[in-house]
């Protein structure tokens, strides 16, 4: 099919896509992503309906999209056309904010950070991330930036891993862990110790232990290692000898 897909016309994959049976359409979907071609895309667009299509379909295409290794800026302006402003299904508006992420990610690895649908991309996820209400909302678009990992977010994770309710904490510090060491600076560790130690307010134990390890995983200063080791006496068991491990590897 990908064969296929490179030297068509749009009306021709068009065509294949809608005289397809429906249980080969998915194949015929991730295809058309795979190629990429301006034809394929094309003919995606017109084909998939957003508001009526079955999710199953809608969501084979956002997977296939957000897992492209070589997404193109196109493919990206695609998926952020069909997500504007329009009434979607929960799930299909989730997974669509989480491949917007995937994708600037992955676009900006190949120095396209540039691109014109990447800043789209960018400022979809972070105007969204402002206007949630809802914490489950307000996850979705931590997840979409931890999968773009991009510099200039981490100030926007760190407030919300120290201020926000467990699932959001535990969504923020997550998506941090996924930077290079390159970027966990100071002040990073400064706001991942006090998570730890919970200097400002108690954390769940996920969202101390994704602290601390941001904390061993990245260059980790003595006095890190000992207060961590001296936290160990007053935990569960099972959190202790997870962090006595992770210690002992990052020595």
């Amino acid at each position: 099919f990908i064969q296929m897909f490179r030297s068509a016309k749009k009306r021709d994959v068009l065509q294949l896509l809608r005289r397809a049976p429906e249980e080969t359409r998915p194949f015929l979907v991730e295809a058309a992503v795979a190629t990429q071609s301006v034809a394929s895309l094309a003919a995606l667009s017109d084909f998939l309906d957003f508001s009526k299509e079955p999710k199953s379909l809608l969501e084979t295409f956002l997977y296939a999209a957000a897992f492209s290794p070589r997404p193109s800026g196109e493919l990206l302006h695609l998926i952020l056309d069909k997500l504007d402003g329009k009434q979607l299904a929960p799930e299909i508006w989730e997974t669509g904010i989480v491949a917007v992420g995937s994708l600037v990610g992955k676009l900006c690895q190949q120095k396209l950070c540039g691109l014109q649908a990447v800043e789209r991309g960018v400022e979809t996820i972070l105007r969204g991330l402002r206007g949630a209400e809802e914490e489950p909302e307000v996850v979705i678009y931590l997840l979409a930036l931890g999968n773009a990992r991009l510099p200039e977010t981490i100030p926007t994770l760190l407030d919300h891993a120290e201020d926000g309710p467990t699932a959001v904490t535990a969504a923020a510090t997550a998506a941090l862990q996924r930077f290079p060491a390159a970027h966990i600076s100071s002040k990073v560790k400064r706001v991942m110790r006090r998570i730890f130690h919970q200097k400002r307010k108690s954390y769940d134990k996920t969202c101390r232990l994704a602290a601390a390890e941001i904390l061993l995983d990245n260059h980790p200063s003595p006095m890190d290692v000992i207060n961590i080791l001296l936290a160990t006496s007053e935990m569960e068991t099972e959190m202790a000898t997870f962090l006595l491990l992770k210690v002992q590897n990052s020595l």
